[in-house]
C-alpha cells in the first residue's frame, strides 16, 4: 500500500493512493464510504489532482505500532485484540464483505487510547497479504516473556498459521486465543483435569465444551509439548533478538518516510521575541524541556519521552485540555534528537512550524517546541 499521514481541518487522516480511478457503484466501495460499521475506521473516497485516496479517519487514535514503544503486550491485550478482530469480520459477514480485506499490519491497526477499543483499515477489493504474520510476530517481539502461558500460546498460533495459512486464520486462530482467559482463571497450568474441567464448565456454561477444553488442554501443556514448543522457541530465540533491533529501525523509517502535508496551507503564531542567554552544555548532561520563563518543564531521561496527559503512559504528564492522551515524542537516534508527532488533535509544533501526524523533525538548541497551547524551549 501507498500510504501518508495528513491533517485536514480538525481530523487526522490517513490516506491510501489507489493505483486507478476506482468505479464508485461497487459494493465494497459503497458500503465502505456509508460508514457505520463497528470495527473499521471511517473512510471517504476523495480525488486530488485527478488522483484517487482512500481517506482513513484516525482522529484521537493510535497505532499498534506507536503504542507498544513503551509497554509490554500482556495476555488481556493480546486476548482484547483477537475478540475485537473477530467480532469485526462478523461484523463483516453481516454486511457481505469479504473480511480478507481487513489490513492487519501493526502500523495500520489502531486502538483509542481511552476506550482501547482498536479499529481496522478496511482496502476494498485488495489482492494484497492482510499481514496476520507480521502482527503475531510483532506481538512476539513486544509480549511480556515472563508470562509462559502467553508464550507458548502465541508461538503455537504463529506456527499454526505459517503451515496453515488463511484455513487457520478463518476460525481456529480465535478459538486458540481463548484459551488465555481459562489460563488467567488458573495460573497453575498444570493442575488435575477435573480441577481445570470445573474451570472450564464455570467459563463456558456447558460440561460437555468443558470436557472438551479440558482434554485439549491437557493434551497440549504435556510435559512432553511443553519441552517440544520451548525448544523450538530457544532455537527462535537468538536469532529473533537480533532481529528485533532492525526491525524497530525499519519501522520507524517506515513512519518517517510517510508523513506529509495536505495541500492547505497552516496559519503560524507569532509567539513574539524572547532573547536567551547561552550557555555551554556538557556533553553527558541530559536534555531537558524549559518553560518560557526559564524553569525546568522535564529533563529527558529516555531516548523514547513520550508526552501528553494519559498518566502511566507518557514520560511527561500536562495536563491540558489541548494535549492528546499521547501528544508527541522526542527520541534519540545516533546521537540526533527528534520531535514526533503521535496523530495529535491540536498538533506538535516547531518553531512555529505545524508537523503532520507521525511527522518526525530535527531538534537543536533552543528550539520552540508547542505541544497543544503550551509552549517549551529545549536545551
Amino acid at each position: 500500500m501507498e500510504t501518508e499521514f495528513v491533517k485536514s481541518l480538525q481530523c487526522n487522516y490517513e490516506r491510501v493512493r489507489l493505483p486507478e480511478k476506482p468505479d464508485e457503484r461497487r459494493y465494497q466501495y459503497c458500503i465502505l464510504t456509508r460508514g457505520g460499521i463497528k470495527g473499521l475506521l471511517s473512510c471517504s473516497l476523495r480525488y486530488i489532482n485527478g488522483q484517487a485516496y482512500l481517506y482513513y479517519d484516525i482522529t484521537s487514535k493510535q497505532s499498534t505500532a506507536q503504542l507498544c514503544v513503551k509497554q509490554l503486550l500482556d495476555r488481556k491485550w493480546v486476548l482484547s485484540f483477537f475478540r475485537s478482530l473477530r467480532c469485526t469480520r462478523q461484523e463483516l459477514e453481516r454486511f457481505l464483505l469479504d473480511d480478507k480485506n481487513i489490513v492487519v499490519y501493526p502500523e495500520h491497526v489502531f486502538q483509542d487510547v481511552g476506550s482501547k477499543n482498536f479499529s481496522f483499515l478496511y482496502l476494498p477489493y485488495s489482492t494484497e497479504n492482510s499481514g496476520m504474520l507480521k502482527f503475531i510476530d510483532f506481538i512476539i517481539e513486544h509480549m511480556d516473556y515472563e508470562d509462559e502461558g502467553l508464550v507458548e500460546c502465541v508461538y503455537s498460533m504463529y506456527e499454526q498459521l505459517e503451515k496453515a495459512g488463511e484455513d487457520y486464520l478463518v476460525k481456529q486462530i480465535y478459538e486458540d486465543a481463548e484459551r488465555l482467559e481459562i489460563l488467567s482463571q488458573n495460573t497453575n497450568c498444570e493442575k488435575d483435569p477435573d480441577s481445570f474441567m470445573a474451570v472450564s464448565e464455570e467459563a463456558n456454561g456447558d460440561p460437555a465444551i468443558g470436557r472438551e477444553i479440558a482434554a485439549a488442554e491437557d493434551l497440549a501443556l504435556t510435559k512432553q509439548g511443553k519441552v517440544g514448543l520451548w525448544e523450538r522457541f530457544s532455537r527462535k530465540k537468538k536469532k529473533e533478538r537480533d532481529a528485533r533491533q532492525s526491525y524497530r529501525e525499519a519501522m520507524l523509517e517506515r513512519m518517517e518516510g510517510i508523513a506529509v502535508a495536505e495541500e492547505m496551507a497552516y496559519d503560524t503564531e507569532d509567539y513574539g521575541q524572547t532573547v536567551y542567554m547561552e550557555r555551554p552544555v556538557e556533553e553527558n548532561e541530559q536534555h531537558k524541556l524549559y518553560t518560557p520563563d526559564g524553569r525546568v518543564a522535564a529533563t529527558l531521561e529516555s531516548d523514547n519521552f513520550l508526552i501528553g496527559k494519559q498518566k502511566d503512559e507518557v514520560n511527561l504528564v500536562l495536563e491540558d485540555g489541548s494535549v492528546s492522551r499521547i501528544h508527541a515524542r522526542i527520541s534519540l537516534e545516533d546521537g540526533i534528537t527528534y520531535l514526533e508527532d503521535l496523530n495529535s488533535t491540536n498538533g506538535t509544533f516547531k518553531n512555529g512550524l505545524r508537523l503532520q501526524p507521525y511527522e518526525k523533525r530535527r531538534i537543536e538548541e533552543n528550539d520552540e517546541i508547542r505541544i497543544g497551547k503550551l509552549l517549551f524551549i529545549f536545551r
